[in-house]
């Protein structure tokens, strides 16, 4: 069976309600300020919790957040490939959330950073597996091993790129060589219309799929409203489910891991992606990043 394997960043999400985001220079009273593992452990434990088996491939440091990973990841039974930075801790995501459940991210570099390629060779992806990249991993000091280390993927493992915002502004070779490698895109709406430079949505998904390599297919989120499936030259509307949201943090993350894991355990896109979108709204009702639900969880949620 493939597996979901994921080489990007693990960290600390220090998660901040606010009443609104303060002025420069000024002052907000919170709410509550709770720590959970966040980043990449988003998209593991979706795919766990819906029964895939999930690697992670990135570095994780010695110290209280480093400890906090490997527990939620341990909880989850999600895997690690290396073992921990043995003189620094992982660093924190600080997530201010606001009542509308918009957040605003600022976040520190620690052991996550430290990969090479042969460490992330441990991963040791099979045909068939699944591969995620984030772009936040295309940043020194992390993005020379990463491509050092995606040129020796074998043929047959699928690569799997979560752009995030970054992606398009960097430069057009780098864009060009990671587009090469992947075979799987996955996105919100704003990340997908950045890297096209194109408005109209329904135009968005066959625009990216020319920049991808053969065979690949295109998953763009649009929100409450759903996501778009692309491939064999047609793109599908999966529609979404509508939820009053109190925290849209990792909800995209919750998508991404239900989508890969449902397609490792033998569904096609757009059911993948139709349980994904379910899994997605489940999300948006819960506080905190890893909120992702389980399989019985959506299977009630679609009865």
């Amino acid at each position: 069976m493939p597996r979901v394997l994921h080489t990007a960043q693990a960290l600390v999400d220090q998660v901040v309600e606010v009443p609104a985001l303060p002025d420069r220079g000024d002052n907000v009273n919170a709410s509550s300020s709770t720590s959970y593992a966040g980043g990449a452990v988003n998209i593991l434990v979706a795919s766990a919790r819906t029964g895939a088996e999930a690697v992670h491939g990135g570095a994780h440091g010695t110290g209280p957040n480093g400890d906090l990973i490997r527990e939620t990841l341990a909880a989850e039974g999600v895997a690690l490939s290396d073992d921990p930075v043995p003189d620094q801790d992982s660093g924190v995501c600080i997530v201010l959330v606001e009542p509308t459940a918009e957040r605003t991210f600022v976040t520190t570099y620690g052991a996550e950073r430290r990969i090479t390629a042969a460490s992330l060779a441990r991963l040791a992806p099979r045909p068939g597996d699944l591969v995620c990249l984030s772009g936040y991993s295309f940043f020194e000091p992390t993005r020379d091993p990463l491509l050092a280390w995606l040129d020796t993927v074998p043929e047959g493992v699928q690569v799997v790129l979560d752009p995030g915002a970054p992606f398009a502004q960097f430069p057009a070779d780098l864009r060009r060589r990671v587009l090469a490698r992947t075979t799987v895109w996955t996105s919100n709406a704003d990340e997908a219309r950045a890297i096209t430079g194109l408005d109209a949505l329904q135009d968005i998904p066959a625009a990216i799929r020319r920049l991808l390599g053969p065979r690949s297919v295109v998953i763009v989120r649009d929100g409450e409203r759903g996501c778009t499936v692309f491939h064999h030259g047609r793109g599908t509307h999966i529609p979404g489910f509508p939820r009053r949201a109190v925290d849209t943090n990792g909800a995209g993350d919750a998508h991404t891991g239900v989508l890969l894991a449902e397609w490792a355990l033998g569904a096609d896109w757009e059911t993948a992606a139709t349980r994904a979108n379910a899994a997605a709204a489940i999300t948006v009702t819960r506080k905190g990043p890893a909120t992702a639900p389980t399989r019985a969880e959506v299977d009630e949620f679609l009865a």
